[in-house]
């Protein structure tokens, strides 16, 4: 940003006609610096939607499902897939109007709105991923406990729990394990957007001024 507070500081000078001018470049700079942020925002959410479907394919789930004999469980899961891959999509389609829309010269009380709408749609598509992250985990442990023959043992034993405290850690490690998932994930979508996120913030705030 030293270019912004270079015509900044010219910005203050007195003389009015340079003031427009100052005024004017100053909302250019802040203008391409935000559509520049939102379409790698839409690279990397395009980039991040292929990577998680190639690791879709190469680890496949019905292999596991069959193994553990739960077949009929195929279909939810290929439900619960596509509907995930819908609701993606839907936000890589979102990303993609937020970026048109904000490459298009517009008043700056605009250009804020829509950083500010661009800003929601990121953080609500992190929202649900590490919701969806929640819900994967839960499915997977109902499906093994449901299923996996080598969990009879622990299935025996909360049985035989009349204090349900078998029970009770499971469901803990089961809270921990979501838990640090979702926190490492939540790091990793910081680091992935936080950045563009920031900029944009930064970017709203000098917007301000101007329009102040």
């Amino acid at each position: 940003m030293n270019e912004l507070d270079l015509l900044k500081k010219d910005w203050k000078k007195e003389n009015p006609n340079y003031t427009q001018v100052s005024e004017f470049d100053i909302y250019k700079m802040l203008h391409k610096n935000s559509s520049s942020t939102v379409k790698w925002i839409l690279i990397i959410g395009i980039v991040e939607f292929i990577v998680w479907t190639g690791i879709g394919f190469f680890f496949n789930t019905d292999d596991y499902v069959k193994s553990i004999h739960a077949e009929e469980m195929m279909i939810y899961l290929k439900v619960l897939t596509y509907l995930n891959y819908a609701v993606v999509l839907w936000f890589i389609y979102k990303f993609y109007m937020n970026y048109k829309n904000i490459s298009t010269m517009v008043s700056t009380k605009q250009l804020m709105k829509d950083i500010m709408k661009t800003r929601k749609t990121v953080n609500q598509y992190v929202a649900y991923n590490l919701a969806m992250i929640v819900v994967s985990m839960i499915l997977g442990f109902i499906m093994a406990f449901l299923y996996n023959p080598k969990l009879s043992v622990i299935k025996e034993k909360i049985a035989n729990d009349a204090s349900n405290g078998v029970l009770l850690k499971i469901i803990g490690l089961l809270t921990l394990a979501i838990v640090i998932f979702v926190v490492i994930f939540w790091l990793f979508y910081k680091l992935l957007y936080g950045i563009l996120l920031k900029r944009l913030k930064t970017n709203f705030k000098e917007l301000q001024k101007i329009e102040i």
